[in-house]
């Protein structure tokens, strides 16, 4: 059956910009690129075809798939990252930053946040505040493993995508349960993305009418 937008599906995929890949589901292919990182979670992605769960360009080339499928696509700026804005490259002192500046360096500016060093002449260092893929064309390999039919598959695909971690859950009459593992309030990446996760999973599964997550706090044993 052809997928269509909100369907949830596994996806596997490698992005690439002129052959250097930047992005994989993969993890010997990211190891392979120098882009492997151990706390990573490698492997099959769940997302919700038309929620943008991966780029634009991308997530409109998986409607009208059929599980199973296996192709490549080239995604201009328009549905990737986005033109480079000439704008979003300022002149800066160079006395201005803690660091001597150099080319590639990531320097943060109050206000505009965090940019690139592409020159410094003199005393002035050129920040490019753009995305640093703005302007590129983007290459896609993609496999669709398989459609997600099962609630808690699909809010563990929510979980992993936007906090990056794994938990446990268990869906009975109408209620999602959550169980929270310890220290989860100094993740701050969970902080964050609490809220996305929980309004999505009440957005775009219906069969969920209520969602509760268990924290639970035990006593340490007396040691002998």
């Amino acid at each position: 059956m052809a997928l269509q937008e909100g369907d949830f599906i596994t996806l596997s995929y490698t992005g690439s910009i002129a052959g250097s890949v930047f992005d994989t589901t993969d993890e010997e292919v990211a190891k392979e690129a120098g882009i492997y990182t151990p706390e990573g979670l490698y492997g099959p992605v769940t997302i919700r075809v038309g929620s943008h769960h991966v780029i634009l360009g991308l997530d409109e080339a998986l409607v009208g798939k059929e599980v199973g499928f296996e192709g490549e696509v080239d995604v201009g700026p328009d549905k990737a990252f986005g033109p480079h804005d000439p704008k979003k490259v300022e002149a800066f002192n160079k006395n201005a930053f803690k660091d001597k500046p150099r080319l590639g360096m990531h320097l943060s500016v109050e206000e505009k946040g965090e940019g690139t060093v592409v020159d410094v002449i003199g005393n002035r260092v050129l920040l490019d505040f753009n995305h640093p893929f703005a302007g590129k064309e983007l290459h896609y390999w993609y496999r669709i493993e398989s459609q997600v039919t099962s609630v808690e598959e699909k809010v563990n695909g929510l979980i992993r995508l936007y906090a990056g971690r794994d938990m446990e859950t268990a869906f009975a009459e109408g209620i999602l349960t959550i169980t929270l593992p310890p220290g989860i309030n100094y993740d701050r990446r969970w902080v964050l993305w609490r809220s996305r996760v929980i309004g999505e999973s009440l957005e775009h599964i219906p069969e969920i009418n209520e969602i509760t997550l268990v924290e639970t706090f035990k006593r340490k044993e007396e040691a002998e």
